[in-house]
């Protein structure tokens, strides 16, 4: 560590923020003063306010890595986004926008005109260029691809070819290849001969005359053994690799599995065509989580969290419109047993907890499955397995915390048989929460959906309705 390093300690990228922030709101605070200002020289003095605190906050901007000023943009309400954006120097636009979020991306793309876009993903590497092709103006994509050479351009279609949840989708082509029938005094000599290494950097691909993956020489044997030994003597014959049409997720838990940094990626014959990186990986993954808690909840799609009430709206409004059936559905259930609710009072108080409790417990187990199958640790051949399992849990879960709410209720209003009955409604409204908890996302992946996709709506709407049928029943036979 530096003698600066040491006197001046790291921020925090919330502190980073938070700075951010102040300075913006010290600029509308002394823009709008000047505003009110009078006589001849209102313009000079806005002027010379308006700059002093936007190159404060460009400077500040400046001295931000790529990936911090995309976390600014993202936590900024779109009128503050833009003057910040606007303060971005023109050569970091691609950088930045290849870091934000695609809700946040959209709405700086739109506050672009070509030009400015064109300039901005010019110098991009052809698979950033497949990322953002997509939400780029046609005219723009065009115009890039008739700058790129050959080989660049047949990148970028290559890309563009694959799923979003496919390895070929992420693979990126800058790497390094050797023979294998060199030494390794060689391979460094060429190496010393590149201007730098590309990211990620922690192996070498061995291919063939025919560009054929033969195996990989990671970098690690290349400094500690004898420069006089041959490729074919160190390389590791028998690498990781993948397929450009394989599963991204299931490559992005091999890294996981393996300690990966980077690995080869292959054609049917065996060719070296790309690569895949630990970025790409962590990136899959962070987005993989967010779009499954995402679908818990019933979002269609990630949303910026300053987009507009109507885009809000649009990204929320199926769900919801769903939950207001089942809750309908939930209310007729109670309408059903009006007259035992007149009847005994206790009833309307009691009977959320059973419907609550089933619904927290059914959003443990349903949580549980879909982490589990996002592992690939079960498939639907298991259902009944975790079936019994599940119900054994619920079943114990129901007498333990049944029976304490039982008690409860017996000492409150003093009646044994409605704690029984409170008892009996709790085992077998978990014994249903933790059924439809295994059978909701197995359901959900046997129609060829994402098992999580609104899975907490479903099984909250499961055990409201079914646990106040199930208590306002057995009180209706047992108590009145």
């Amino acid at each position: 560590m530096t003698e600066i390093e040491a006197k001046k300690p790291q921020e925090s990228l919330q502190d980073r923020l938070a700075l951010v922030v102040e300075l913006l709101h010290r600029h509308k605070l002394v823009e709008d003063l000047a505003h009110r200002q009078e006589g001849q020289h209102r313009d000079r003095v806005e002027h010379l306010v308006h700059r002093q605190n936007l190159v404060e906050l460009q400077r500040k901007l400046d001295d931000l890595h790529c990936a911090d000023v995309a976390h600014i943009l993202e936590a900024l309400p779109l009128d503050d986004r833009q003057t910040v954006w606007q303060l971005v120097k023109a050569e970091r636009d691609g950088d930045i926008l290849l870091e934000v979020s695609d809700a946040v991306r959209e709405t700086l793309l739109a506050d672009m005109d070509d030009h400015e876009i064109f300039a901005a993903v010019k110098e991009m590497d052809a698979d950033e260029l497949a990322d953002l092709a997509a939400e780029l103006p046609r005219d723009v994509v065009l115009e890039l691809m008739e700058t790129l050479d050959a080989q660049q351009r047949e990148r970028v279609r290559s890309a563009l070819s694959y799923e979003d949840d496919q390895v070929g989708a992420l693979m990126d082509f800058e790497m390094v290849t050797i023979r294998e029938d060199v030494s390794l005094e060689v391979v460094l000599r060429y190496l010393r001969r590149l201007k730098e290494l590309p990211g990620h950097t922690d192996k070498l691909f061995v291919v063939d005359y025919d560009g054929v993956l033969k195996g990989v020489l990671p970098v690690k044997r290349l400094l500690v053994n004898d420069p006089d030994k041959l490729v074919s003597e160190v390389m590791a014959t028998d690498p990781v690799s993948f397929h450009p049409d394989e599963d991204a997720y299931d490559a992005a838990q091999a890294f996981e599995r393996y300690d990966l940094i980077s690995t080869p990626v292959v054609d049917k014959n065996g060719k070296l065509i790309g690569r895949l990186t630990i970025d790409e990986m962590v990136d899959l993954i962070r987005e993989e989580s967010e779009n499954e808690v995402l679908n818990m909840a019933g979002l269609r799609e990630e949303e910026d969290i300053f987009a507009s009430v109507w885009k809000s709206l649009r990204n929320r409004w199926a769900w919801l419109a769903i939950n207001l059936v089942t809750a309908f559905m939930a209310s007729r259930v109670i309408g059903l047993f009006e007259g035992s609710i007149e009847k005994l009072v206790a009833l309307a108080a009691l009977m959320p907890i059973v419907a609550g409790i089933g619904g927290n417990s059914g959003n443990q187990t349903i949580t549980m499955i879909v982490r589990a199958m996002a592992l690939d640790q079960v498939s639907t051949g298991n259902t009944s397995r975790l079936i019994r399992k599940e119900l054994g849990v619920g079943l114990i879960n129901g007498i333990v915390w049944g029976g304490v709410i039982g008690g409860v209720a017996c000492l409150l209003y003093d009646s044994w048989s409605l704690g029984v009955v409170m008892t009996a409604a709790m085992i077998l409204n978990l014994l249903l929460a933790a059924l439809m908890g295994v059978l909701i996302p197995m359901t959900l992946v046997r129609m060829g959906r994402d098992p999580a996709l609104g899975a907490s709506v479903m099984i909250t709407a499961v055990t409201d309705s079914g646990g106040f049928f199930i208590f306002l029943g057995l009180a209706s036979l047992f108590l009145l």
